[in-house]
């Protein structure tokens, strides 16, 4: 099955057919959003909503590692996520896609892993995203007609607010590529689960650094995510159908050496709540 993440424009691809909820409890809580269980292309997909219904939940509040391992008790080995991001350069211009390949971290105190309490555990995490998934996902965006943008930075900021006029100029400065709020985490906690992970990055509009960003107005804004929407919509469905592949990548054995602890040491109550994660280890 592949796990897909966005917003509810996603849910109303005319493709997917035998459609059900399904309700998840995790460890962590319950994630965002019932997950939308259904056929596209041949394939099992599973569809949740990063904010819940109705957007409910700002970036701060997005319970990451619920979605997360929820995805994981559904037997989900790749996920696309697709997402609202502002650009930080004159090349990358509103209605582009972009599939980032690093990440700048400028959240403050998100839970960003399943371990801890008892069982500790370090991934690698240096190149962030899925090399092969990416590289689906952009054949696939070059296959829909977009235009896509293949690496870059993402800057993830904390939120809800934008940035200030200083931080926009500065991570300019800094050589990065694109900002958003929500995909970090996300990224962090699909290693941990040794899931595939990548972006597609929708622009929306220009950062504030952008002389012409005083004149964006809200119904811009709102215009090109459905615009965005529809196009996530075909390169999804192509990457969908190009699944799946062999998963030579780091992120099918991302824990294979990532646990320090001894087995002895490990609390039984924390081996049983991430089972799902560290019983082909243990």
């Amino acid at each position: 099955m592949i796990g897909i993440i966005g917003g509810s424009g996603l849910y109303d691809m005319e493709e997917v057919t035998d459609r059900e909820e399904r309700r998840l409890e995790t460890p962590f809580g319950e994630p965002s959003a019932p997950y939308l269980i259904g056929t596209l292309r041949g394939q099992r997909v599973a569809f949740l909503s990063r904010h819940g219904h109705g957007h409910r939940y700002s970036p701060s509040e997005v319970n990451y590692r619920a979605n997360i391992f929820g995805f994981k008790l559904l037997g989900i080995d790749y996920i696309l996520s697709a997402s609202a991001v502002g650009s930080l350069k004159d090349e990358y211009k509103p209605l582009d896609l972009v599939i980032p390949d690093q990440f700048l971290d400028r959240t403050r105190g998100r839970i960003s892993t399943f371990f801890g309490r008892g069982l500790v555990a370090h991934v690698g995490f240096a190149h962030p995203f899925c090399p092969h998934l990416s590289d689906l996902a952009h054949r696939a965006a070059l296959a829909a007609g977009a235009t896509v943008h293949k690496g870059g930075t993402y800057v993830c900021m904390e939120g809800p607010q934008f940035s200030t006029l200083a931080e926009s100029r500065l991570y300019r400065s800094w050589g990065m590529d694109i900002i958003g709020m929500t995909n970090l985490q996300e990224a962090k906690l699909a290693r941990e689960a040794e899931i595939c992970y990548t972006t597609i990055a929708l622009v929306t509009d220009y950062d504030c650094w952008h002389p012409d960003h005083d004149h964006v107005t809200v119904d811009m804004i709102v215009d090109n995510l459905t615009q965005n929407a529809r196009t996530a919509q075909q390169v999804i469905a192509s990457a969908v159908a190009a699944l799946p592949f062999e998963r030579t990548c780091e992120c099918a054995t991302a824990l294979k050496h990532a646990i320090i602890t001894r087995p002895g040491a490990i609390p039984d109550t924390i081996k049983q709540e991430l089972q799902p994660l560290v019983s082909k280890y243990m």
